[in-house]
């Protein structure tokens, strides 16, 4: 893809990754990385890179000389983390941070997500940085099983998504600050260790246990998603199409990534049983009903049923060392709320295309097989 290069310089763009060792940041330097596309990327985590479950095809891309350990929504972090030895500016700012943990207090997603965000932002105002992106979540709509778009009313359904939906209002009152906004779907691909995830450990344990997978809530319940490696590449076709014109773009430019297979509750259920050979099904109304009123219980009961026979699955197999996966089900994702997205606004903005258009047991399997590279699978 041909790199625009910075208009006072003729170099090719450098690139500044906050959350670099996060599961999109560590894709998104990879990809720039290997495509030789910048003429510097600094990644900056508050994890080290030994910490961080890197596996070896990251590890040139994530190494030391590119590093900087830094917790960067402390404002006394913000100069270490932007200051470049060459005195010049980045040309792009990536904020692939805060805080991915589902169910958790406000607190904790206005200092890590929120502010984080704003620090970030302020300082890319005050420098004139081309293009800072911020990247968001599809679940700032309000739910509908048709697909949304990026003028659909908002009504988050996660304390996450609240949040993040706050920091996209107000970086976008931040003067001079050049912002691009994506929201996305579920982001899946090899590694992953969130919702797709999530679905394959307990898959796992229900084969072990010869049991049906009974999902709650009905089959066409949207569960959009979108691959990782899409998400990279959109990142930085974006970057690359802001800056095209004089900046900054008003209103803020906000776009979906998702890809084209229209994920449903359905779609799993049938990949699930496909992958593991496992009976699946839907729970009767009545069941769902009765979850609706009491999701708590219901979530407690589940994660009871699967946790102690993932942890045994795991000693058999002689996984002994922690790793990020777990059949743990997250109460705000087990609502009865779509994720439903339309992308369209972006591929006709920017001719942008996805090279992974669909969910597939094909991918599946590609994600289970990484697991085992890494000896997370039991």
């Amino acid at each position: 893809m041909a790199t625009q290069s910075s208009p006072t310089t003729g170099q090719k763009p450098a690139v500044l990754i906050i959350g670099g060792l996060g599961y999109t940041g560590r894709y998104l330097a990879r990809y720039l990385h290997e495509n030789g596309l910048t003429s510097e990327i600094r990644l900056v985590d508050k994890h080290l890179p030994e910490l961080a479950w890197l596996a070896p095809e990251f590890k040139e891309a994530c190494s030391r000389e590119r590093f900087m350990q830094a917790d960067a929504s402390r404002e006394q972090a913000l100069q270490r983390v932007y200051d470049r030895e060459n005195g010049k500016q980045f040309d792009y700012v990536f904020n692939c941070g805060g805080e991915t943990r589902y169910s958790q207090d406000d607190e904790v997603y206005k200092m890590r997500s929120h502010g984080l965000s704003m620090a970030l932002g302020k300082e890319a105002a005050k420098r004139g940085i081309r293009c800072y992106v911020e990247i968001s979540t599809g679940m700032v709509y309000k739910p509908d099983s048709v697909p949304r778009k990026e003028t659909d009313k908002l009504k988050p359904w996660s304390k996450l998504a609240k949040w993040k939906l706050t920091a996209e209002e107000d970086l976008a009152k931040v003067e001079n600050l050049n912002l691009l906004v994506f929201r996305t779907a579920h982001v899946y691909g090899p590694y992953t260790s969130k919702f797709l995830a999530t679905a394959l450990c307990m898959a796992r344990v229900y084969q072990s246990l010869g049991k049906e997978m009974k999902f709650l809530w009905k089959e066409d319940l949207r569960t959009n998603t979108v691959h990782v490696e899409d998400v990279v590449r959109a990142l930085w076709t974006g970057a690359q199409w802001y800056v095209k014109v004089p900046p900054p773009r008003r209103p803020v430019p906000t776009f979906n990534l998702v890809d084209h297979g229209k994920t449903s509750q359905g779609l799993m259920a049938k990949l699930m049983h496909e992958t593991f050979n496992i009976e699946t099904g839907f729970q009767s109304t009545l069941i769902s009903t009765f979850a609706r009123l009491n999701l708590d219980h219901v979530v407690d009961d589940v994660n009871d049923e699967l946790l102690d026979p993932w942890a045994e699955l795991q000693t058999k197999a002689g996984i002994s060392q922690s790793t990020p996966l777990s059949p743990f089900m997250e109460k705000e994702l087990l609502k009865d709320q779509d994720l439903s997205l339309d992308g369209s606004a972006f591929e006709r903005e920017t001719g942008f295309q996805y090279q992974h258009a669909t969910l597939t047991r094909q991918e599946i399997n590609s994600v289970l097989e990484s697991y085992r590279t890494m000896n997370w699978w039991p």
